[in-house]
């Protein structure tokens, strides 16, 4: 069940097949499974054993990918942080993961050598190409691994206390890896295209792991750029991109030349980690003819519970059925299920579901109840079984005694021209309890008016669902995925922000940009 066996089981059948390009570099899967076979080789000679936690901190790079085969060659565990991670940040997940060797690409190295050295353990700095890091011995192949063996620890971001660390297991990795190859019906002759991190779990698991399982190529790009990202498209003749919705998005902007033409290798594009709103589902699909195919996950369900499918008629606003081996459940608050149509908190239960929280035995059994994963997100699912996501449990607002799905009012807001990206909070009110806030990223040269906005909005939705309260910005703040962090909004920014307050605001600014 080790989870690099299939690239040491390519490397013996295609050595010559393209595995990973990016960076300026190309890897073939001969190459990758040599190259990680010394790594992992190395590593084990330093002290490194099964079981043992490494730190490995890169930007999506391919010596990510060979340094993360070396480590699960040797049967040893992943802790992959975020590359943007502070070293206070970084002490914590060193200190509660019991890492034992920390390795950090060079471009990103600062603080998680700093923290390394703090703790005493020993830090290895990452050159392209691995230059010094790989052994002369190789790992000839992958240590055996039980099904239940961890493999991976990947921290949830902590939004609701400490972050805690998912038990990410090889039978979870293998199981999301073979699933997505058939629903995606990948082979040996499709090559993938992303930019998204490989720390997350949606690159890491769903992408990278489904890509290499069923012997595909991977196209890598470092750091999300949306041009660049259209030329990899065009240049590597890719046939599978994922990204998140905000990517799809910029790409949208960035292409305002291209046409179906330039994509005409690319049979499907993958959406995940947000919700993707079906104005940009429809802009995408006219400008480039190939449908955003949304599915549905955590980084505790390794990045997979839904998918619409390649040969289902894709219902707007769903993220599909439950996959392959996998159930799903939609709950009231007592945990009994509602008929189709009703709104609940969604259930999963299937192999991608991880083991449990490192070291955290009273928040896995809050969470994994039966061997159901409680997730905390609202939905409904449909006589068919499409699961509709509603928005987060802890994201709804409760205004007056009325909820209201802050990702309902965005759909809506996005079909507004002169919007081009927008996240609806709950904002404390005396008088409601909470009160529905907009932040706003308009399109160039539009002005704010959010008077203008409130009634086009009225028209459209529920009077208690309008947003009373905005800000406006020229980005929105965002995580490494592209996922927009609602939590780090200010909310008292939009509490402030009147209609006429805006509107002074912003012609004070237009006056100083004229001056």
């Amino acid at each position: 069940m080790n989870v690099a066996e299939p690239i040491w089981r390519h490397a013996r059948e295609a050595p010559e097949r393209p595995a990973l390009r990016g960076g300026g570099s190309e890897w073939t899967y001969g190459q990758l499974a040599a190259a990680a076979g010394r790594f992992g080789a190395a590593l084990a000679a330093n002290g490194v054993g099964p079981g043992d936690r490494v730190m490995l901190m890169a930007p999506s790079v391919p010596e990510f990918v060979i340094a993360y085969l070396g480590i699960q060659a040797i049967g040893a565990v992943a802790v992959t942080p975020n590359v943007m991670s502070t070293p206070a940040e970084l002490e914590y997940l060193l200190v509660d993961a019991g890492a034992k060797r920390v390795l950090a690409w060079h471009e990103a190295a600062t603080a998680a050598e700093e923290i390394a050295r703090a703790e005493g353990l020993p830090f290895q700095r990452l050159l392209p190409g691995l230059q010094g890091a790989l052994g002369a011995a190789a790992v000839e192949w992958p240590r055996e691994a039980e099904a239940d063996d961890l493999a991976l620890l990947l921290y949830t971001s902590g939004t609701t206390g400490k972050p805690k660390g998912a038990e990410i297991t090889n039978g979870n990795l293998r199981a999301c890896a073979e699933v997505f190859g058939e629903v995606l019906e990948l082979g040996p002759e499709d090559r993938f295209g992303t930019a998204l991190p490989l720390f997350h779990i949606f690159g890491q698991a769903v992408v990278l792991g489904s890509a290499l399982m069923a012997g595909a190529g991977v196209s890598l790009q470092a750091r999300f750029d949306p041009e660049a990202l259209v030329e990899m498209v065009r240049r590597d003749r890719v046939t599978v991109l994922a990204g998140v919705p905000t990517m799809y998005s910029a790409m949208l902007g960035a292409a305002a030349e291209c046409g179906a033409d330039d994509f005409v290798s690319l049979r499907l594009a993958a959406s995940g980690g947000a919700s993707l709103p079906a104005e940009v589902m429809r802009r995408f699909v006219e400008r480039f003819g190939c449908a955003i195919l949304e599915g549905y996950g955590l980084t505790e369900s390794t990045g997979a519970a839904t998918f619409n499918g390649l040969h289902r008629e894709r219902k707007v606003g769903s993220v599909g059925i439950a996959l392959p081996g996998t159930v799903v459940r939609i709950v009231n608050a007592a945990g009994i299920g509602v008929p189709a149509g009703e709104v609940g908190e969604i259930l999963i239960k299937g192999p991608m579901v991880m083991k449990g929280y490192w070291n955290r035995a009273q928040e896995t059994e809050k969470t994994l109840r039966e061997g159901w994963l409680y997730t905390g997100d609202l939905g409904r699912k449909d006589a068919d079984g499409d699961i509709e996501l509603v928005d987060r449990l802890k994201e709804m607002i409760v205004r007056g005694g009325y909820n209201v799905y802050p990702r309902e009012v965005e759909e809506v807001l996005y079909q507004h021209p002169e919007i081009a990206e927008v996240a609806v909070i709950g904002v404390p009110d005396d008088h409601f309890g909470e009160e529905v806030g907009a932040a706003v990223v308009l399109v160039p040269d539009a002005m704010p008016d959010p008077e203008a906005i409130r009634a086009w909005a009225k028209q459209r939705l529920s009077a208690y669902k309008v947003p009373r309260l905005f800000t406006f910005t020229e980005s929105l703040p965002k995580g490494p995925t592209g996922k927009i962090l609602k939590r780090t909004i200010a909310r008292h920014e939009l509490r402030s922000m009147k209609p006429d307050a805006v509107r002074n605001r912003s012609a004070r600014r237009h006056r100083s940009e004229e001056r």
